[in-house]
């Protein structure tokens, strides 16, 4: 009897494991989206000298998550990141503010350059689709608008 319980509790706790490993820490927009605004811009990256440090919505800023820095969209935006030239594209949280450099745009996590493949040469010309606003801005904006 024994040896009938213990199997089940493990196959339990592995069913319950499975499902919560599996789950993103942060739910990302469902592909296909249709984009709220689309642009163009020129894109860098941000990576060990950063890494570790607190962000503008309070997180800890890590390198290998997909996070960018963008001036002005609201924080926890996400944003697809497309290099046309090679056809590579990511999709990004806006957790932090940035780049405080003219003529950039945004400012990628190390991961997110490696991915588009600009981590060699530091700054590409990209294409931007927003593709959601954080739910409380949302709100507002529709709000705005009627």
């Amino acid at each position: 009897m024994f040896f009938f319980w213990a199997i089940a509790r493990s196959a339990l706790l592995i069913a319950l494991v499975s499902t919560v490993v599996d789950a993103p820490l942060v739910a990302r927009p469902a592909d296909p989206v249709e984009p709220l605004r689309v642009w163009r811009g020129v894109a860098s990256w941000y990576g060990s000298s950063f890494h570790g440090r607190i962000t503008a919505n309070g997180e800890r800023y890590d390198m290998y998550a997909l996070t960018a820095a963008h001036p002005s969209l609201p924080l926890g935006s996400w944003v697809r990141v497309e290099r046309p030239r090679t056809g590579r594209s990511v999709i990004v949280r806006i957790n932090d503010r940035g780049p405080f450099i003219a003529g950039r745009e945004i400012d990628l996590s190390y991961r997110a350059a490696c991915l588009l493949g600009i981590d060699r040469q530091g700054l590409a010309r990209v294409r931007f689709e927003l593709l959601e606003l954080p739910p409380r801005r949302r709100w507002l904006t529709t709000q705005v608008a009627d």
